[in-house]
C-alpha cells in the first residue's frame, strides 16, 4: 500500500522519519546542500533584522545622514515607525555587515566555478518561472483586489530580480486580509511567507515562527535601584578602582611563573621517542609479542579453550575469517555489514588480534574498538575477554571515561588497569577526547567503528577526522561496520573503499501488523481504551497549560492514509477498531493484553517490548506490576533496559530466568543493535522511538516519539528469531510501515552543533563551516552559524572564530558549553560544590520522580526543597539531603520518602567527583575543596552563576493580575513545565528566568528555570552595548532592551567591564587568588544580594521619549495629533494600544470596552480600567468610536503639566489611588 497521502510541511521534515511528499519541485536555490550552496550576501539564509546594517533599512531611512555608530534595533523601529503605516518596506542588506555575523565560506577551491554556474542558472530559472506566472497572477489570486494584486504582482517580480534584497514588509490591513492569497502566490514563486499578528513579510528564505523586531508586545525594561543601595556600590567600585594598579602589580609578580594550561600547546603534543629509545622499545615489543603468542596457544589447546573454539567457529563472522584479514591487509579501508547475531561485533577485533598475535606483531598491535554506548562497550569486552580465557583488563580493556585518554585501563567512574591490553572498547567520545592529545594516533594500528548505521554525532565527526588522518598515516587500518550499513554512502565517501557482507542465521519470525493483531485476538479499538492512565496523566499535565491543539502531524497523516487504504480482507470489527486507532497513543492496554495471551497461551521464550523512551518505560513496568498475571513475580520477570543500566541490571538481562518464570524486557532502541539477548522469541514493537531533532531556524530542540525507519523496523523484528522460530507483533498497520523512511536522519542533521564545533576548534581542524562541508551528510549551513553565534555570545570564540582563553578550558571539559561555564565561574566565585551539583544532576535523568497513582505527593516533596523559585537550587538541597542520609545508611530510605531517584542520586556524587578531577586536571583547582567553598552559602552568588551559564536562555516575567506570561527571543510566549517548582507560583518576584533547555512539544516549553535579577542579568549576562541615549543599554542585539538613569547605567558598565577583566585574569592566572579583589567581589555581591527588582517592564519606551512636548502646552488637536501619532510599535496607529501599554507597565489588566449604537446609527463607546470609565464621542463606526474612547482616557490620564515623566509619575500616583478606592 502506497503512503502517498502521508504528507508533511516541506520544512523541517528531520523531526520525524515517514517519506516527505515531493510533488511540487522546491526553487532551484533550495536544491543545494551547504556545501553546493551558492554564495549570497547573507550566506543563503534568513538573517535576522538585529543582525543587518543601517543600509538594510529603507530607502527614506538610507538617505538620512549616517550617525558615527551603527542602527541597533531601536533606531531601526523607531525610523520604521516614522514612515506611513500603510506603506510597504522593502528590506535590502547592501553591503551588509550581517555578512561578518554570517560569513559565506565556500567550499573546496576547485567547486566555486560550479557554483557560479548553478547560481546563474537558478537565477535565470527563478526568474522565467516568475515570467510565465505573471500572467496567472490575477486570475489565481481570489480575493485579492486587482488594484492590490497588480501592487504584489510587482513587488514580488522586484524582490526575485533585486539579489540585494531579501524580504518585504507590510502593515496594511488590505493585505492581512488578503494574506492567505499573498501566501499562495508567494509560494507559487518560490518565496516565504509569514503573518506577524499584524506584519505581513514576505522573504526569499524560510522564516521564523517569531520575530521580537516585529512584536509590538516585547518587553523592555526599566531599572530603578535605591539610591542608598547605589552609592554603597559605588564606594566599594571606587576604591577597587583606585586600589586597582597596585593590585594588578602584585598580582603580576606572583603568578609570573604560572602559566595557564588552557594556553600551553605542547600539552597536546605527544613527544616523539629519542632516538636511542627505539632500539630499547623494539626490543621489549619483541618480547612481548613472544609472549601473548605463547599465551594465545596455551588457551586454544587448553580443554577450556578448544570448547570456545567450537562455539566461536560456528559463528557465521568466523567463517569469513579468511576473506576478512585478506580485505583489511590489503586496504585502508573496509566496510563489513552483517545480519544481528552473525557475530561480527565480537569475532572480528578477536580475529584481527589474534591475526597480529600468530604474525608476531601482537606487542605492536593497538586495536581501538568504538561502541555508541556504554552499555554495549561493556557487554562486548566481558565477552570477548570470556571467549580469549582472561581478566578483563588484561588484554581486553574497556574505556568510556571522559577522562583523557592514554594506553590505559579506565572504566567511567572505576579504574582498570592491566599491563599488556591490545584491544581496547571505548564510546566514540572517547576516541575523540584522546584525538585532542594524539592527532595522530601514533600508538594505533586499527580503529573499527561499530554501529556505524546510528549515526550518532560523535560518529558523523569521527569519520571526518579519520578521512583527513588516514593520507597521514597510511599504516593505519579503518573498519566500520554495522548490522545494516547503507553500503553505497559510505564506500563512495572512503573513495570506494571494499564491502564485505557476512551472512547471518535467523529462524523465520512471523510478523503481526495492528490489523492481523486486532483480527486474530479479537481484541476491540475504542476511542477510550488506547488512553491509560498514564496518558490520562499526561494529557491532564499539558491541559493546564496548553489550550487544546489541532490534531497532530502524526495523527492527521495517518488518518489520511487509512482512509484510502483498503482492508476488505478483514472484518467489519477490525476496520471499525482500525478507525478508532490514535497513532499518538502507545496502546499500554494492547501491550498488557498481549503479554497476557504470550504468558497464558505461547510455548516458552523471552518476551522483548519497544518503548519509546524511559519514562514510558518506567509507566509501562508500573502498569504491568499491578496485573494479576503479568505481574505475578512467580511467573512474569519484569525488567528494563536502558543505556544508564549498572552492571547488576545488565546481568540480569542477560541471564535465563529459572525454569516456569518468563522474562519480560521493557527496552528502548538501544536493544536493536547495541546488545543481544539471546533468549528472546517474542518481540512488540510499539514502532516509535523518542528522538530529539532541531529547528535551527527557530532555535529549538522538539523533543516527541517518531516513527522509526524501516531498517530499525527490520533489527526489532529480527530479535525474535535468534534461538528458534519467533513472533513480532507491530502495533501498527502495514500501510504505516509503507511510509517509514529506509534510514534515521544522521544526528549531525537533528541536533544543536555547539559542542562539536568547539571539538573542532580544539583539534585545529580549520574553519568550522568548511570542515562540516566534508561530513559524510553536512548539516543545514544555519544551523553551524547558529552554533558559531552561540559560542560567541558566551564568550568561547572571539570573532574571527578562534578559541578563547575560556573557550580552551571549555574544550577541557567533556560536557556542554554552558555546564562547563558554569563550572569555571563557580571556582572563581568560590561556591563549587553547589555548583557542582546543579552540572552533575543537569548531565543524569532528573533524579525527581512523579509516580502516576502519587503525583501529587510528589510535587509536595519536590516544593520542600524550594523556597527561592529555582529548580537548580532545589536540586543541591536535595542532593545534600542525601548525602547526609547516606552517611547515615539511610539513602535509601530518603529516596523513597522524598520520591527521588537513588540512581540518579547516585549518580549525581559519582559524577560531581570526576568534574573536580577534570578542573583539577584543567589546572583550575587544586585538592583543597574548602578554598573553593567559601561563599557556597551565598544563595544570590549561586544564581548569579546559574545564570552565567546558562544565559543566552534568557526569558521575560510579566505579571498580570492573576499570574505571569514568559517570553523568549526566538518563541514569543512559552510556558514552564509542569514539574517546575516554579510552575507551582502564581506570583515571581523576579523579572527574569534563565533555563537549561526548551522543547517544543505542542508548545515550547523550559525546563529547570531559575529566576534571577535585573543585576545578574546585566553583570553575568553576555555584552552590554550603550543604545541612544544615556541610560539605554542593550543585550543579544538589541532584543534585552534596560532604562535606567544615566548614572546608574555608568556603575553597571564599571561593574560589567571589571567583572570581566577578573574572570580573564583568573584564567590566564589559574591560581591567582581572587580575595586579592575583595572590593569588586563586594561591591558584586551587595549589589546582587540587596536588588529588589523595584523595576517594570514597558511594551513602548518611546511614549516616554524627552523630546515630545508636555500634552498641557498643546492645542486640542495637537493632543489628539500626538496621542494618534505615538506608536506603541510596529502594530501602528493605535490610541487603544497606547492605553493598554500604559495600564501594563502599571501592573493591571487590559482596559474593556463596551459600545452602543445610538439612534442617528453612530457607535459610542465607553472604557473602562482600574474601576473608572470614560467615555468617547459620538462616531461612525464601533472601531473608530473604542478609539476615540481610547483617546479620551489618554488625555485624561497624560493631560498634566510637566514632563514625560512627570506624567507617567501622575499616572501611576492616579491609578494606586484608583485601586485603593476601587478595594
Amino acid at each position: 500500500m502506497s503512503l502517498l497521502p502521508l504528507r508533511f510541511p516541506p520544512l523541517h521534515l528531520h523531526s520525524k522519519t515517514l517519506k516527505p511528499h515531493t510533488a511540487d519541485p522546491p526553487p532551484a536555490r533550495l536544491l543545494f546542500r551547504m556545501k553546493d550552496q551558492p554564495p549570497s550576501s547573507y550566506g543563503g539564509i534568513y538573517v535576522p533584522p538585529h543582525h543587518r546594517f543601517p543600509s538594510s533599512n529603507t530607502a527614506a531611512t538610507a538617505s538620512a545622514p549616517n550617525d558615527s555608530k551603527p542602527m541597533n534595533v531601536t533606531t531601526q523601529c523607531d525610523a520604521e515607525k516614522r514612515e506611513s503605516f500603510s506603506s510597504v518596506r522593502v528590506t535590502s542588506n547592501g553591503n551588509s555587515e550581517a555578512a561578518k555575523s554570517y560569513p559565506y565560506l565556500p567550499p573546496h577551491h576547485y567547486q566555486k566555478q560550479v557554483q557560479q554556474q548553478k547560481e546563474n542558472s537558478g537565477r535565470e530559472e527563478v526568474a522565467q518561472q516568475v515570467s510565465d506566472r505573471q500572467v496567472v497572477f490575477s486570475a489565481q489570486a481570489g480575493a485579492l483586489s486587482s488594484e492590490n494584486a497588480n501592487a504584489w504582482e510587482w513587488k514580488l517580480n522586484a524582490l526575485l530580480h533585486d539579489k540585494d534584497k531579501q524580504e518585504l514588509v507590510s502593515r496594511e490591513k488590505k493585505d492581512r486580509r488578503d494574506f492567505d492569497q499573498i501566501a499562495a502566490v508567494a509560494s507559487r514563486m518560490g518565496l516565504y511567507s509569514h503573518l506577524y499578528t499584524k506584519v505581513v513579510v514576505v522573504s526569499k528564505f524560510p522564516l521564523p515562527h517569531y520575530r521580537f523586531d516585529l512584536d509590538d508586545k516585547r518587553p523592555q525594561r526599566e531599572v530603578i535601584m535605591a539610591p542608598g543601595l547605589q552609592k554603597r556600590v559605588d564606594a566599594y567600585l571606587v576604591n577597587y578602582i583606585s586600589g586597582k594598579r597596585k593590585s594588578m602589580d602584585a598580582m603580576s609578580r606572583s603568578s609570573s611563573s604560572n602559566g595557564s594550561i588552557a594556553t600551553d600547546d605542547s600539552l597536546f603534543e605527544q613527544p616523539e621517542p629519542l632516538p636511542h629509545s627505539k632500539t630499547a622499545m623494539e626490543k621489549i615489543f619483541w618480547r612481548r609479542s613472544m609472549e601473548m603468542y605463547e599465551k594465545q596457544r596455551n588457551w586454544q589447546e587448553s580443554p577450556e579453550g578448544r570448547n570456545m573454539m567450537v562455539l566461536r567457529r560456528s559463528l557465521p563472522a568466523y567463517k569469513e575469517k579468511d576473506a576478512m584479514l585478506s580485505a583489511i591487509s590489503l586496504n585502508q579501508v573496509v566496510l563489513i555489514s552483517g545480519e544481528t547475531g552473525c557475530g561480527k561485533t565480537t569475532q572480528i577485533p578477536q580475529l584481527i588480534l589474534e591475526s597480529e598475535i600468530n604474525s608476531l606483531r601482537g606487542g605492536m598491535c593497538n586495536i581501538i574498538c568504538t561502541q555508541p554506548r556504554k552499555i554495549s562497550a561493556m557487554s562486548v569486552s566481558e565477552r570477548i575477554a570470556t571467549e580469549r580465557g582472561e581478566k578483563l583488563g588484561e588484554t581486553v580493556s574497556l574505556l568510556f571515561s571522559l577522562l583523557p585518554v592514554q594506553i590505559g585501563y579506565k572504566v567511567r567512574l572505576e579504574g582498570m588497569k592491566g599491563r599488556d591490553t591490545h584491544l581496547l572498547f571505548c564510546t566514540t567520545g572517547i576516541l575523540l577526547r584522546r584525538l585532542s592529545l594524539d592527532r595522530s594516533l601514533k600508538t594505533v594500528t586499527h580503529i573499527i567503528v561499530d554501529e556505524i548505521h546510528e549515526r550518532g554525532i560523535n560518529e558523523d565527526f569521527l569519520l571526518i577526522v579519520l578521512k583527513d588522518l588516514l593520507p597521514r598515516r597510511p599504516d593505519l587500518k579503518l573498519v566500520l561496520m554495522s548490522a545494516t550499513i547503507d553500503e553505497k554512502l559510505f564506500s563512495s565517501y572512503f573513495s570506494g573503499a571494499p564491502r564485505l557482507h557476512i551472512p547471518g542465521f535467523t529462524y523465520p519470525v512471523q510478523t503481526y501488523f495492528l490489523e492481523s493483531i486486532l483480527e486474530i485476538t479479537g481484541y476491540k479499538l475504542t476511542p477510550h481504551n488506547q488512553i491509560d492512565e498514564y496518558g490520562m496523566d499526561r494529557a491532564w499535565k499539558m491541559s493546564k497549560q496548553v489550550p487544546r491543539k489541532r490534531k497532530s502531524q502524526i495523527a492527521s497523516a495517518v488518518e489520511d492514509t487509512l482512509s484510502v487504504a483498503e482492508f476488505k480482507d478483514y472484518s467489519a470489527q477490525t476496520r471499525e477498531s482500525l478507525s478508532c486507532w490514535n497513532p499518538d497513543c502507545l496502546g499500554f492496554n494492547l501491550i498488557e493484553y498481549l503479554l497476557c495471551k504470550i504468558c497464558g497461551n505461547e510455548r516458552p521464550g523471552s518476551v522483548l517490548v519497544f518503548m519509546t523512551g524511559w519514562d514510558d518505560i518506567t509507566a509501562l513496568k508500573d502498569k504491568l506490576q499491578a496485573h494479576p498475571v503479568v505481574g505475578d513475580a512467580n511467573r512474569v520477570l519484569l525488567l528494563a533496559c536502558h543505556g544508564s543500566m549498572g552492571s547488576a541490571e545488565q546481568k540480569l538481562i542477560f541471564d535465563r530466568p529459572p525454569d516456569g518464570i518468563r522474562k519480560v524486557v521493557l527496552a528502548t532502541n538501544i536493544a536493536e543493535t547495541s546488545i543481544t539477548i539471546d533468549d528472546v522469541v517474542f518481540v512488540i514493537d510499539c514502532g516509535k522511538a523518542k528522538e530529539a531533532s532541531y529547528d535551527a531556524l527557530n532555535n529549538t530542540s522538539c523533543l516527541l516519539p517518531s516513527w522509526i525507519s524501516k531498517v530499525s523496523a527490520k533489527q526489532r523484528r529480527g530479535r525474535a528469531g535468534r534461538v528458534q522460530p519467533g513472533e513480532c507483533y507491530h502495533l501498527y498497520p502495514k500501510c504505516v510501515f509503507d511510509g517509514f523512511a529506509e534510514y534515521q536522519l544522521p544526528e549531525i542533521l537533528r541536533t544543536p552543533l555547539q559542542s562539536l564545533c568547539l571539538q573542532i576548534k580544539s583539534l585545529k581542524l580549520g574553519g568550522i563551516s568548511e570542515f562540516l562541508s566534508r561530513a559524510l551528510q553536512s548539516p543545514e549551513y544555519l544551523a553551524v552559524q547558529k552554533a558559531i553565534e552561540y559560542l560567541k555570545i558566551i564568550g568561547a570564540l572571539d570573532e574571527s572564530e578562534n578559541l578563547t582563553v575560556l573557550g580552551r578550558y571549555l574544550t577541557m571539559l567533556p560536557m556542554e558549553p554552558k555546564l562547563g561555564k558554569m563550572l569555571i565561574l563557580g571556582v572563581i566565585f568560590n561556591c563549587l560544590d553547589p555548583i557542582l551539583s546543579v552540572v552533575a544532576g543537569l548531565s543524569v535523568r532528573d533524579p525527581f520522580l512523579a509516580p502516576l497513582d502519587k503525583k501529587d505527593l510528589a510535587e509536595e516533596a519536590k516544593a520542600q526543597f524550594s523556597h527561592d523559585f529555582s529548580d537548580h537550587l532545589a536540586l543541591v538541597r536535595a542532593y545534600e539531603g542525601w548525602k547526609v542520609a547516606d552517611k547515615d545508611l539511610n539513602a535509601y530510605e530518603y529516596c523513597w520518602k522524598n520520591f527521588l531517584s537513588a540512581q540518579s542520586m547516585k549518580a549525581i556524587d559519582s559524577l560531581r567527583k570526576e568534574f573536580y578531577s577534570l578542573l583539577m586536571d584543567a589546572g583550575l583547582v587544586d585538592s583543597n575543596p574548602i578554598t573553593y567553598n567559601v561563599w557556597s552559602y551565598d544563595e544570590n552568588l549561586l544564581r548569579a552563576v546559574i545564570c552565567y551559564g546558562l544565559y543566552p536562555g534568557i526569558c521575560s516575567v510579566v505579571h498580570n493580575e492573576r499570574s505571569f506570561s514568559l517570553k523568549t527571543m526566538e518563541d514569543g510566549n512559552v510556558l514552564l513545565y509542569s514539574n517546575s517548582v516554579n510552575a507551582r507560583n502564581s506570583r515571581i518576584p523576579y523579572p527574569w528566568f534563565v533555563f537549561n533547555e526548551k522543547i517544543k512539544v505542542n508548545s515550547v516549553f523550559l525546563r529547570d528555570s531559575t529566576a534571577v535579577s535585573d543585576s545578574m542579568i546585566l553583570l553575568f549576562g553576555g555584552n552590554i552595548l550603550r543604545g541612544d541615549t544615556d541610560g539605554h543599554l542593550k543585550m543579544l542585539g538589541g532584543y534585552l532592551e534596560f532604562f535606567m538613569d544615566p548614572t546608574l547605567a555608568k556603575m553597571y558598565l564599571s561593574l560589567k567591564l571589571e567583572l570581566d577583566e577578573l574572570i580573564q585574569t583568573k584564567l590566564l592566572n589559574p591560581t591567582m587568588d581572587v580575595h586579592s579583589y575583595h572590593e569588586l567581589i563586594s561591591a558584586i555581591r551587595l549589589l546582587i544580594s540587596e536588588d529588589r527588582c523595584g523595576g517594570r517592564f514597558v511594551f513602548s519606551h518611546q511614549l516616554l521619549l524627552p523630546s515630545n512636548p508636555p500634552l498641557a502646552a498643546m492645542t486640542e488637536a495637537q493632543k489628539s495629533a500626538s496621542i494618534h501619532n505615538t506608536e506603541s510599535g510596529p502594530g501602528g496607529d493605535n490610541s487603544k494600544s497606547q492605553l493598554q501599554t500604559l495600564l501594563t507597565r502599571a501592573g493591571y489588566a487590559a482596559p474593556s470596552y463596551k459600545t452602543k449604537q445610538q439612534k442617528n446609527s453612530q457607535f459610542q463607546s465607553t472604557v473602562a480600567f482600574n474601576g473608572m470609565e470614560i467615555m468617547g464621542k459620538p462616531c461612525n463606526n464601533k472601531k473608530l468610536a473604542e478609539k476615540d474612547a481610547a483617546a479620551e482616557a489618554l488625555q485624561y490620564l497624560l493631560g498634566g503639566n510637566g514632563s514625560c515623566r512627570d506624567r507617567l509619575d501622575l499616572v501611576s500616583i492616579m491609578l494606586k489611588r484608583s485601586k485603593k478606592d476601587h478595594k
